[in-house]
């Protein structure tokens, strides 16, 4: 305050402050004002309503003179003196109202400084009944103001600060005399406070609370961790409905937020779980169930990945035992595989890496660990540095937090996944760090099934081969062609044959058969059988009774399986076949005219059901006639009709061809994609002219 401020300047002031209607626009308190002499010189609107007299009528007399004249005035006199003398004073007078009663008030004074000249007074009024209507309420306030756990806060329409309490004082770190007369951005800048301020604009402005404005940012009571805190906002006004301010309250929710946060966060792994159970894995294939785990992970998880398979592993051999020199992979997973500088800094898909005994790659391997630098800088990729540059390039482009996790199947380390994060995301974590091991073990396994289904299909393959006849030979009169096609699964590689066996007097017994099952048991229960049927079809045995005795070799397994099967014995010299079905699909017959059909057998059911005789056709055929034995993997298709097939079938049939050739048809005709079951396929022309009476014989074959 200057000293030389004349009074009219220092009351127009103090009107002005007063005018929003007391404190806090709950009190009305009037303001008078009186020059060095005691007389009044300022009498304000409030004052006016007050005590019922109007500016005109009280300026220029003694204030004295407005005290109750049958109560003692000396009270009020040396109230007065006191204040001019230079004291603040304050105390309970009684006035008398224009009207004619008394009127008891509470008083302030202060002295107005003059300079040179004598000081004024200021002088505060209100109705003393009312200040102590008033206490009581702020009493009740008080209490609350001071004890509650909320932190609330008072302030001005400037958004200045006029009070706080001791709860937000210690969530702020701050005494209340640092705050009061500041604004938010002063006392804590790193808090959101345009934001805030900008709402409590708007609640001064509208007189619309505000409930649940999130503070976010850190204050001196914790520095070093963000926090949240749930803020309210409410318009203060007076008596009027004039904004006189406004008042916050603030709880910290750190706590449910972060465990929000948390719950949120484990929803995300979840899905992110349930995502990749089922695009992980979804073919038997190495390298795309490693681009599969790659491209689950994107984004969700990290902004790059990259899965590197052990070269043993893609190679098809067996894990190496032992990675003491260090390790060699090949990356067969990278996602994103475009649009991403980063991605396209690392090496790309198919190629072939090694690294050093030291190398984290190589420590993830070894140590079958998790591998986790949550802030990547210069320091933590010194040691690559030495080695190569993309580390540090990696790093300028804004590569931040890296992890590893190691692809554990069944106790065997087949390979790694590598993750990053780039830019504003947040570094990796524990949690991070275990779904990445959760999404490396899942796909794993399924690099592991992809492993073992090649191995087996493969064995398989070899064993179903070799108990084929590699080198048929056929007997004099038989022009023989065969074809065998795996199936394109491990599950379906099974127990498909044939055979042709030379017989006494000229004849000859053609044969095929499909034990019912898959895999390395199907192909070694058709082994089993096809050496005891040549067995006893050298004992010239009768062909119903040779089919008994492959029910009693089936009947011997471990496993009890089943099996179709067809036996034809064929005379060359007279075209006549006996044929004898256990459940297998009809043979087909080629005319030396070219025109094909099924024959009409029997059906029969298959070896291994037992009790159930079986039956034997006999049907002669015209010399240079074909008779097309298959299994049924050549005729049977999803989705279509078997009828349909085997009309097909003798359509394809019809015409003439050399052996070879129609074999290769048939199989572009009936089987054009990867076989879904075994194909075994024998077609033999039976008895010619030339073949009768010279033995002019050939035969063609192949396995594919």
């Amino acid at each position: 305050m200057s000293d030389d401020m004349p009074i009219e300047e220092l009351t127009d002031s103090a009107g002005a402050g007063t005018g929003a209607g007391g404190w806090l626009g709950v009190l009305p308190v009037a303001l008078v004002a009186t020059g060095a002499d005691g007389r009044i010189v300022r009498w304000d609107p409030v004052a006016q309503e007050l005590l019922g007299y109007r500016a005109p009528e009280v300026v220029g007399r003694h204030v004295v003179e407005l005290m109750h004249p049958g109560a003692d005035r000396s009270l009020g006199r040396s109230l007065w003196e006191a204040a001019a003398a230079g004291h603040g004073v304050m105390g309970v007078v009684t006035a008398w109202h224009r009207d004619g009663h008394p009127l008891e008030l509470e008083i302030w004074a202060c002295p107005v400084p003059g300079g040179d000249r004598s000081p004024g007074v200021l002088v505060f009024a209100a109705d003393a009944a009312g200040a102590r209507r008033v206490r009581g309420a702020s009493a009740v306030w008080d209490g609350l103001f001071a004890r509650s756990p909320v932190g609330i806060a008072v302030l001005d329409t400037q958004l200045r600060f006029l009070q706080v309490n001791p709860a937000l004082q210690a969530m702020n770190g701050i005494r209340e005399a640092a705050h009061v007369g500041r604004r938010l951005a002063q006392v804590l800048p790193e808090v959101n406070t345009g934001e805030i301020e900008e709402v409590m604009r708007r609640v001064l402005a509208s007189g619309e609370a505000v409930v649940d404005f999130r503070r976010i940012g850190r204050t001196p009571a914790d520095p070093d961790r963000d926090r949240v805190w749930s803020c309210s906002f409410v318009r203060l006004e007076d008596a009027h409905g004039r904004p006189i301010g406004v008042t916050a309250s603030i709880i910290d929710i750190t706590a449910q937020e972060q465990a929000q946060a948390e719950a949120e966060a484990g929803r995300r792994r979840l899905a992110l779980l349930n995502d990749a159970s089922v695009r992980i894995g979804t073919t038997l294939e190495l390298e795309r169930t490693a681009q599969e785990l790659a491209e689950v992970a994107v984004p969700d998880l990290a902004d790059v990945v990259i899965v590197d398979v052990l070269e043993t592993v893609a190679a098809g051999a067996a894990p190496g035992v032992g990675l003491v020199g260090g390790a060699t992979l090949r990356r067969l997973g990278k996602a994103p595989l475009s649009g991403s500088p980063v991605a396209d800094v690392l090496a790309p898909l198919g190629r072939t890496l090694s690294f050093p005994a030291t190398a984290p790659y190589t420590q993830a391997v070894v140590q079958r660990q998790p591998f986790l630098i949550a802030h990547l800088d210069n320091r933590a990729v010194a040691g690559a540095a030495r080695h190569t540059d993309k580390p540090g390039r990696l790093l300028q482009m804004g590569v931040h937090s890296f992890m590893m996790a190691p692809m554990l199947a069944r106790g065997v380390v087949l390979g790694v996944a590598s993750f990053c994060r780039v830019g504003t995301a947040r570094p990796f974590d524990s949690a991070d760090v275990a779904l990445a091991g959760d999404l490396a073990a899942r796909a794993a396994v399924c690099v592991d099934n992809a492993r073992m289904y090649s191995r087996e299909h493969d064995t398989a393959v070899i064993l179903q081969r070799s108990m084929l006849p590699q080198h048929v030979t056929p007997p004099p009169g038989f022009e023989i062609a065969h074809r065998y096609l795996p199936a394109s699964d491990v599950n379906e590689v099974g127990g498909d044959w044939y055979d042709v066996i030379a017989l006494r007097d000229g004849k000859a017994a053609l044969l095929i058969g499909d034990v019912m099952g898959h895999g390395t048991a199907a192909a070694a229960a058709m082994g089993r059988l096809s050496s005891s049927v040549r067995a006893l079809a050298r004992l010239d045995l009768p062909a119903v009774e040779l089919l008994h005795h492959m029910e009693a070799a089936l009947a011997d397994l471990s496993d009890p399986l089943l099996a179709t099967f067809l036996y034809a014995v064929c005379d060359p010299r007279t075209g006549i076949c006996q044929v004898t079905c256990a459940g297998h699909p009809p043979p087909a017959v080629v005319t030396p005219d070219g025109t094909a059909h099924l024959l009409r057998l029997p059906a029969g059911v298959p070896l291994g059901v037992g009790g159930v005789e079986f039956t034997t056709t006999e049907v002669t055929l015209a010399p240079g006639s074909l008779l097309v034995l298959y299994t049924d993997g050549l005729i049977e298709a999803r989705g279509r009709d078997i009828d349909e097939r085997l009309t097909e079938l003798t359509q394809v049939l019809s015409g003439t061809t050399p052996l070879a050739d129609l074999c290769d048809t048939l199989l572009s005709h009936l089987a054009p994609a990867s076989a879904d079951d075994d194909i075994a396929l024998l077609i033999a022309r039976i008895g010619t002219a030339d073949a009768r009476q010279h033995g002019n014989v050939r035969a063609t074959g192949a396995t594919t």
